[in-house]
């Protein structure tokens, strides 16, 4: 048996399944950029091999579940170090079991699956009411629509998993969303978007205004806001102090020089 490595794209990881059906058996499949090689375990880097990968992706959706796939492909957005592992020995089990895989709770390798799929679809959810978009500076020197600017730093890769959700909420109005985690930014237009990488460096300047607007924001929640029914621990539990520094709400506006 062997460890395959691939290029942490899902069609990698999917090429890695092929050969473990039609080469060789694997012992583990790893991203290639964290694998640590040991005398115990013979590895190969495996290169992305598209035919291969969809003949794995229409298995999985005809023999086992599109819901498994779409669980697959979440647990490779996931930030867990042994995601692709999860995912491997899922499909295996899948490929055993057919559609009645899912139903498998108890199971040590459905349930880790499931638990996994579950906090990448889940910070998705929650960052579609968490992201605050401010408008970028036009520097052009004409007169055009604005654009509209979000930074962000979620725990798992789910930026793709927002672009449909924010590109239809703003179809009429060009935005980026920014994931400095990862370097790489969402940008869309008309409801159509890509992902394209970006630097931290890259960041666009902010609309000379933009600090009046996000101080009539702070005014206007501070204004709505009960006192005594002020519930921290709540507020924790809804939107985690991770992600504060983000939200226009509840970050210090820096004093005017």
């Amino acid at each position: 048996m062997i460890d395959y490595l691939h290029d942490e794209s899902f069609e990698g990881f999917l090429t890695c399944v092929f050969l473990h059906y039609y080469e060789e058996p694997a012992a583990g499949i790893y991203a290639g950029t964290v694998y640590q090689p040991s005398m115990l375990h013979t590895w190969r880097l495996v290169e992305t091999d598209q035919e291969k990968a969809e003949r794995v992706y229409d298995a999985i959706s005809e023999k086992i579940s599109m819901s498994a796939l779409r669980r697959c492909y979440h647990l490779h957005l996931s930030d867990s170090p042994d995601r692709y592992n999860v995912a491997f020995h899922y499909i295996v089990m899948g490929f055993r079991l057919g559609p009645k895989v899912g139903s498998f709770h108890g199971d040590p390798i459905v349930h880790e699956a499931q638990r996994l799929a579950r906090k990448v679809s889940f910070e998705a959810h929650r960052l579609t009411g968490l992201v605050r978009f401010s408008v970028i500076a036009d520097d052009s020197g004409q007169k055009s629509e604005e654009i509209l600017y979000a930074r962000l730093e979620p725990d798992h890769d789910v930026l793709e998993l927002l672009g449909d959700h924010f590109a239809d909420r703003f179809r009429n109005a060009p935005f980026l969303l920014h994931d400095i985690r990862r370097k790489k930014a969402l940008i869309a237009q008309n409801g159509e978007w890509v992902i394209m990488k970006m630097s931290e460096e890259q960041t666009p300047v902010l609309r000379t205004d933009e600090k009046e607007y996000r101080r009539l924001w702070k005014v206007y929640y501070d204004s709505i806001a009960i006192k005594e029914r002020t519930n921290p621990a709540c507020q924790r539990r809804m939107m985690p102090v991770r992600y504060w520094k983000h939200l226009t709400e509840l970050t210090e506006l820096p004093e005017d020089g």
